[in-house]
């Protein structure tokens, strides 16, 4: 494609500047055709081991030395004429291969190659997805450990609450992106082939090639689903596998979508409140007015993306109830658009993620400043404990912490002053006897319970079993720089 006709037409921002090289050619026209004719290489393989004397070696050979070089322009001369896409490959085929043309797609459908071809994307699209999350929360782990004893405010409500640490924080989107690790290997574990069914799901074309011999057209079956990388197959099938297969995996994808987009708002609040901050580049320019803007646009980003994933999940779902019997044809247009745009929508999503957590700026001073401003209202209740414990009056107390809680909340928002609540009880007599233990009272270690222990049994017995079973797929290289 040219510049000039590249410019004049539209391009998926998915394809153009989202997903990944490796994600974009899992569902590009090479992948994809290449698979169909690895599909009739493994189909006429298994029919020649099995005895078919229709097929020879030669043909075979022949159709292997042109499985990845598509004729292209050739298929498609071939499809206006005939409006199909799979008739006019297996003619385009047949031109490259004179030889085997004869017994090329023997005895198959047009869902033989779409369908396995659609379960071989996704689950290749699968893994891919996977090595990113197991990243993420290896990063993130790390991160989480280095800040586990950070006190920081945590929020409910968006209201100030009782404080946590950074790392605790950090806990929670990893276990998140862990729920959704367990998901996608249970979908990859889970994912079998259509294999060879027939028309209708009967295998009856191929029992009449084998001379109705059940054992060998079962054999068959279990010959193609081996070579194409696939543990098993699906036992009954109409002309398609279930459109409910391809709902369930976009539905796990969105459930990633959720996961990122709680990442995101978390991280957008945080950036607001200068506590963290998103990666930002050194020419990057937050606002095309207000020079000084340093808006969280990855983050913005992750969120609109995983809204659109969001919305995208209900297309399969209505595609797998509104099937008719064996077979209907309204499924193709909208799954060759929603199934590959849901893996590259996530697939950014994920690339954004990644180049977030490996590079946000933590800010402790901003932290713990945040902290002490709220801080003497949350303690009020340990200094009540206190009080009482060493003779005081308990209601009595009560009302004059009360009354100076209220004054101070008052200075704070009405004269815009600094919150001197501590240092009102430090003057009140009533708490005399305590006034050398407020400091120890007062320290954001003892306030944030068990958290700190927390992260490192959750690292400890979760993260790490997880992280030691992944090895394989931890990659520095992985972290994308984003251009765009």
């Amino acid at each position: 494609m040219s510049t000039t006709d590249r410019h004049n037409k539209y391009q998926s921002p998915l394809s153009e500047r989202y997903a990944s090289k490796e994600m974009c050619y899992i569902f590009s026209d090479q992948y994809k055709f290449s698979a169909w004719r690895k599909l009739w290489v493994a189909l006429a393989e298994a029919q020649h081991e099995l005895g078919l004397k229709t097929i020879t070696s030669d043909q075979i050979d022949e159709m292997r030395c042109f499985q990845d070089t598509i004729n292209f322009d050739v298929a498609r001369e071939y499809e206006k004429k005939l409006r199909h896409d799979v008739m006019s490959h297996i003619h385009a085929y047949g031109e490259q291969c004179p030889k085997a043309r004869p017994i090329i797609h023997l005895g198959a459908t047009s869902a033989y190659v779409q369908d396995n071809t659609d379960l071989i994307q996704m689950k290749e699209g699968l893994r891919i997805i996977l090595a990113k999350l197991i990243n993420i929360v290896s990063i993130l782990s790390n991160q989480a450990i280095k800040y586990k004893d950070l006190a920081t405010l945590s929020f409910t409500h968006f209201q100030p609450a009782q404080p946590t640490t950074l790392g605790k924080r950090m806990c929670l989107w990893i276990q998140d992106f862990i729920f959704d690790i367990e998901e996608i290997e249970m979908r990859i574990k889970g994912l079998r082939f259509h294999g060879v069914k027939g028309t209708t799901g009967t295998q009856a074309s191929f029992m009449a090639l084998f001379h109705d011999n059940a054992e060998k057209v079962k054999k068959l079956d279990e010959l193609v689903t081996r070579k194409m990388g696939f543990d098993g197959y699906y036992p009954v099938t109409g002309q398609t596998y279930s459109r409910k297969i391809d709902s369930q995996i976009i539905f796990s994808l969105a459930g990633i979508a959720q996961s990122a987009h709680k990442f995101s708002n978390d991280m957008r609040l945080l950036q607001h409140l200068k506590e963290i901050e998103e990666p930002f580049e050194e020419e990057q320019i937050g606002s095309s007015a207000m020079a000084y803007k340093r808006n969280p646009m990855r983050c913005e980003r992750i969120a609109a993306l995983a809204r659109y994933v969001l919305c995208n999940c209900l297309n399969p779902a209505f595609t797998a109830a509104a099937q008719w019997f064996e077979r209907t044809l309204d499924d193709s247009a909208n799954k060759r658009i929603s199934v590959p745009e849901t893996f590259l929508a996530i697939d950014g999503i994920l690339n954004i993620v990644l180049n977030v957590v490996s590079g946000f700026s933590v800010y402790p001073s901003v932290i713990s400043r945040h902290l002490a401003d709220e801080l003497p209202f949350m303690i009020t209740e340990n200094i009540l404990m206190e009080a009482v414990n060493v003779g005081g009056d308990r209601q009595e107390l009560h009302e004059k912490i009360r009354k100076h809680a209220m004054e101070a909340a008052r200075r704070t928002k009405e004269e815009g002053k600094e919150n001197d609540l501590m240092e009102r009880i430090e003057r009140d007599t009533s708490f005399s006897k305590i006034k050398s233990k407020l400091r120890e009272i007062s320290d954001p270690a003892r306030l944030v319970g068990r958290a700190p222990q927390q992260v490192e049994e959750f690292i400890s017995q979760v993260i790490h079993p997880l992280l030691k079973r992944n090895a394989h797929l931890i990659d520095k290289k992985l972290i994308p720089s984003l251009t765009v």
